[in-house]
């Protein structure tokens, strides 16, 4: 984590440490070993194929924990056992219930509402933004999940918009999300084209590209795409489609343990 500036660290599937401005942020913690399982509720399991970059113990200081839902390969047994419970942690009113019981400073946001960290003249306004794990029975059967707008300002102007996408699909939403913020600086997406009793819910290559189209970010990072089986949509799939369409300018890939700017453009 050499660089400076704001940037992106690569641990795993959608767990990244995030430095903006004064800020330390981790998302959707996810820790297991190559091997182990995650466990996704409702009897259904995946075991991970890959290695996480870090453990919690390697972690800087953090001042939050963004989560975009409770998965197990979003917030499993690792981070449940290891991380620090100090940070407030940024998430859906269900997971928020949950996390308190164990021990966590959880804060659930409805859709549209924003938690503020302050730091001297900075501000880092985390705002929930809506998002759609799966439709019809598959929705009811997942968890409530949620996007994430993370606004930098300094001396009360804005100077950074980094949008955390969340497990979602793409649709209408995404469209209402660029409606209010119309300029996004980076938009870290998940992707994998996830596969659970033959429902897709998480974006594929084809929704991947339905996403930039409808946000338009100046920078795209993709994460999310091969630390599971149940990932079906390679992260290739997504760049030559994009490259196909017209839309691979500002995409940044990054490799687990790397780290990459995240500086406004």
């Amino acid at each position: 984590m050499s660089q400076t500036g704001d940037t992106l660290t690569f641990i795993g599937t959608a767990t990244t440490v995030l430095r903006i401005g004064s800020f330390t942020l981790l998302t959707d913690p996810n820790f297991l070993h190559r091997g182990q399982r995650a466990y996704l509720g409702k009897g259904l399991w995946s075991r991970r194929v890959t290695e996480p970059a870090l453990q919690p113990a390697d972690l800087p200081r953090l001042d939050a924990v963004v989560l975009s839902h409770l998965h197990g390969d979003h917030f499993d047994r690792v981070a449940r056992r290891d991380l620090d419970r100090t940070p407030p942690v940024l998430t859906t009113g269900p997971a928020a219930d949950k996390l308190r019981k164990w021990g966590f400073d959880a804060r659930g946001l409805h859709t549209w509402e924003r938690h503020v960290l302050r730091a001297g003249d900075e501000t880092l306004a985390v705002e929930s933004l809506p998002g759609i794990h799966a439709r019809g029975v598959m929705g009811a059967l997942l968890p409530p999940v949620m996007g994430s707008l993370l606004e930098h300002s300094v001396g009360g102007r804005v100077r950074q918009r980094v949008y955390l996408s969340g497990d979602t699909l793409t649709g209408g939403h995404l469209s209402e999300i660029a409606r209010r913020h119309p300029h996004i600086d980076t938009a870290v997406v998940h992707l994998g084209g996830t596969r659970v009793l033959l429902h897709t819910v998480t974006m594929d290559a084809a929704q991947g590209v339905d996403f930039l189209r409808r946000v338009h970010p100046e920078r795209t990072v993709p994460v999310h795409h091969d630390d599971y089986p149940v990932f079906r949509s390679p992260l290739s799939h997504f760049l030559q489609l994009a490259r196909r369409e017209g839309l691979a300018d500002g995409i940044q890939t990054v490799e687990r343990g790397q780290t990459v700017s995240i500086e406004p453009v």
